[in-house]
């Protein structure tokens, strides 16, 4: 699909004032690690395409963020 055929007509215009509420969020710096993990882990997330590994992050950050009381 081109742009030009992305109908917009639904999307309510944005007031200017909303940004400035906006607060940028600059992402945490990665740190390198070495883990170890099953075969059928790493191929699972490998079959689900580019970025596996900040999709792994991910799904271990929620883990993370589930059990922090």
């Amino acid at each position: 699909m081109k742009d030009e055929d992305i109908d917009f007509s639904d999307i309510p215009p944005i007031d200017p004032s909303v940004f400035k509420k906006m607060v940028i969020r600059m992402p945490e710096k990665k740190a390198a690690l070495s883990i170890r993990l099953d075969p059928v882990v790493i191929t699972w997330f490998r079959t689900q395409g580019k970025g596996y590994q900040t999709r792994i992050n991910a799904v271990l950050r929620s883990y993370v963020e589930a059990h922090s009381h």
